[in-house]
Formats: structure tokens, C-alpha cells, sequence
């Protein structure tokens, strides 16, 4: 089986930046990504908030991260991930073509819009059909714009569009929207929204760019037409992960629930961007949140290394295993430290809180323990509470 030390999955704007800064830390670096690498940002016509880059269309953009990860000389590789496995403490990437072990695994998949389904919706997404409001409301200055859907999203959107549109219909297939009071009392306050109910879009039609939607009332079957110049459509949106349901913590909806660092519930897994739970979603806060991976993935890798040169190389080694939280162990340690040339071995100090994964591995029950290990195999172990044990198992 093929082993690297950071595969990263998926080729947007996080997984992009995490191979940039992951190369440049001098990690072996394999990204996956099953089409064009983008991601979301192909599909809009403009980009003007992302820092340094006026104006720009999503594909350019895309291409410059691209091209950017290339510079540093990143291996693209074309697969579609189907699982992500852990066996014996190994993380394995399983793709539609094969498997490959990693050190360190960047989930980095992104999200995906629910859609309405209606004719035109696919045709003109990026040339009026929008999934995001605050990345293109500003271009429908003084237009007319309607958003589609019933729940927060939408209603809080619609209430954003009025910043630049000068009007935005609300169109709900329900007589009732699902959104919070508070949300509704805000957006029903505003003149220049106008809420739309019991009614479904039946197409979005224009020329180049979107002229008008054709609404169809579900309760009385009658058809009518609304001229506009923007559709934004919030029915839902999704994470592309469920290859890691059962791996990985998620929270409701399957979004991937990380610390600051973007660590996952499992060590050596990260995950950055839209595909965790995250609060905002946008390319700017994607690009930061895979630096953060991909510099949180390079720190484990070199712990991992270090470990295992440290333990598992070695002909013979004794290590002591103490947490990094327990103030009593904390002292052991110091005191483990003034042993070390005492001792007719090498002897390593480990921190057993941060390096679990390294302490289930020995099957190390307890902290501290003291661990004797020949070739990588333990030879035995024994629970430890102050220096003298720590000077009886090393005599023995």
C-alpha cells in the first residue's frame, strides 16, 4: 500500500491553501480531488471580498490557488474518496481507484447547495442564479432579486439583499415560514422585501443572463411571472462527508466538528473549510482554516517522527509515559529528567496526554507507566509513581 505523510482531500480554496502551506513546510503532500479543483468558487461570475484581489471570476481564482499549490510542486491526483478508514492506528484514504496510508489527513471536501431542481436553475447558475448572498448580493445594485426558501437562511438572507436590491420577493412552497420569530419580525418590517407563499419557482427563464422565474401557487395551480435579474436559492445546504459518518464526531446535518486547530475527533485527522461546523462560510475564512490544518498536520507529523525514532528505531529504549495535565505527573517528569544519565539506555520522556494514539499503541493501561521496548515491541511495562520505580524498572 502506497503511504505518504498528508494526503488532503478535496481541491478548494482550504484544501488548495493546506497543500501550499503544508509544501512549504517540507511535508510529502498528495491531494485528492474527483473534478476541476475550485470547488464552490467556479460556479459564481465574480469575486470582489477576497483580500488583494479587486475583482476576479470564481475560475480565476480557482486557478491562481491552483497554480499557486503547483509552484510548490503539490501531487493532483483524480479520485473520488469513498471512505476513510483506521485500522491498527494506520489512516487510510480509500478512493474509487485505491488505498493510500497517511501520516496526517486533511479533510478538506467542502459543502454542497441543496437545489430547487426547476428548469434553468443549472443553465444559468453564476449568471443569476446565486447560492450565496453575501458573495454576489452587491452585484444587483438597485435590482430586482427574489431568494427562494422558508427557513433562517433565507429569510435572514433576504434581509441582507436589501442592502443593494431594491426589491427581493420571498418565495416560500409553504404558507408559513420555518424561520425564528425574531428573524421574520425583522425581515417582514422591511418595505423593500415582498414574501411570496404557498408557491414553487416552475422555471427561471431569460437570454444570457436571468430575465424572470415562473411561479406556479400549489394550492391553486395558477401560473404567473415575476420579472428580476437574480435568483439566490436557500433551501439547504449540505456537507460532502459522509464517508467519515462513523469515524469521525459530527454535529447535526454531518458537519465535521474540529477544535481551533481544525483537529477531529480522531488524532491526525483535520478537517478545514465549509465541510465543518463551521460559522461562516466564505473563501476567505476556507484559505485560513487550511493553513491552520495544514500547519496543525506538519506539528503532528514531526511529533509522530520524532516518536518513532525516539521509540521505535532504537534496539533497546526505556520511556517513561506521563500526562501533560496531571500536576503530580508533571513533577515525576521532572524529576525522570534528572535520571537520564543515570541510566545505562537511552531514555525518552513522552507525554502521554498529547501522543495517545502512541499509548494505546504500547497498550499502556495507565499513566505513568514505564515502558521497555526492543526494536519497536515492548518487552514490558509497569506503572510507575515516583523516581525510585522509575530507578527499579530500569535496574532489572
Amino acid at each position: 500500500m502506497e503511504k505518504r505523510e498528508l494526503v488532503i482531500l478535496g481541491a478548494g480554496p482550504s484544501g488548495l491553501t493546506a497543500a501550499i502551506y503544508g509544501k512549504r513546510a517540507g511535508l510529502d503532500v498528495l491531494l485528492i480531488e474527483k473534478g476541476r479543483p475550485g470547488g464552490q468558487i467556479v460556479i459564481t461570475s465574480e469575486i470582489e471580498n477576497f483580500p488583494g484581489v479587486v475583482k476576479a471570476t470564481g475560475r480565476e481564482l480557482a486557478d491562481s490557488f491552483r497554480a499557486h499549490a503547483e509552484h510548490f510542486e503539490t501531487e493532483f491526483r483524480e479520485g473520488t474518496v469513498q471512505a476513510l478508514k483506521i485500522a491498527d492506528g494506520k489512516k487510510i484514504v480509500v478512493t474509487n481507484k485505491e488505498e493510500i496510508e497517511a501520516e496526517a489527513v486533511i479533510v478538506a471536501t467542502g459543502a454542497r447547495y441543496k437545489k430547487v431542481g426547476c428548469p434553468g436553475e443549472a443553465r444559468y447558475t453564476g449568471s443569476g442564479v446565486s447560492y450565496c448572498a453575501v458573495c454576489d448580493g452587491a452585484f444587483f445594485q438597485d435590482e430586482t432579486v427574489a431568494v427562494i426558501g422558508g427557513g433562517n437562511a433565507a429569510v435572514e438572507e433576504a434581509d441582507y439583499l436589501t442592502r443593494f436590491a431594491s426589491r427581493v420577493y420571498l418565495i416560500h412552497r409553504r404558507d408559513a415560514f420555518r424561520a425564528h420569530r425574531t428573524a421574520l419580525d425583522r425581515a417582514f418590517s422591511n418595505p423593500k422585501i415582498v414574501p411570496i407563499v404557498n408557491s414553487v419557482v416552475q422555471s427561471i427563464e431569460g437570454s444570457d443572463m436571468v430575465e424572470k422565474v415562473v411561479l406556479r401557487n400549489v394550492k391553486t395551480d395558477q401560473v404567473s411571472e415575476i420579472p428580476l435579474a437574480g435568483v439566490f436559492v436557500f433551501v439547504g445546504i449540505e456537507p460532502n462527508a459522509e464517508f467519515v459518518q462513523g469515524v469521525l464526531e459530527v454535529r447535526d446535518g454531518g458537519w465535521i466538528v474540529t477544535s481551533g486547530r481544525m483537529e477531529t475527533s480522531v488524532e491526525g485527522i483535520f478537517a478545514a473549510g465549509d465541510v465543518r461546523d463551521t460559522f461562516l462560510r466564505q473563501v476567505v475564512t476556507a484559505a485560513g482554516d487550511g493553513a491552520s490544518a495544514a500547519m496543525a498536520a506538519y506539528g503532528y507529523i514531526s511529533e509522530q517522527l520524532h516518536l518513532q525514532s525516539l521509540l521505535l528505531k532504537p534496539i533497546k529504549v526505556f520511556a517513561l509515559f506521563a500526562s501533560s495535565i496531571d500536576q503530580d505527573q508533571i513533577k515525576l517528569t521532572g524529576e525522570a529528567e534528572k535520571l537520564k544519565g543515570q541510566i545505562g539506555a537511552p531514555f525518552a520522556i513522552v507525554d502521554g496526554y498529547r501522543n495517545a494514539r502512541m499509548t494505546e499503541k504500547l497498550g499502556l493501561q495507565e499513566l505513568p507507566a514505564m515502558v521497555e521496548l526492543n526494536s519497536g515491541r515492548v518487552v514490558r511495562c509497569k506503572a510507575v509513581r515516583d523516581a525510585e520505580g522509575i530507578n527499579v524498572f530500569c535496574s532489572m
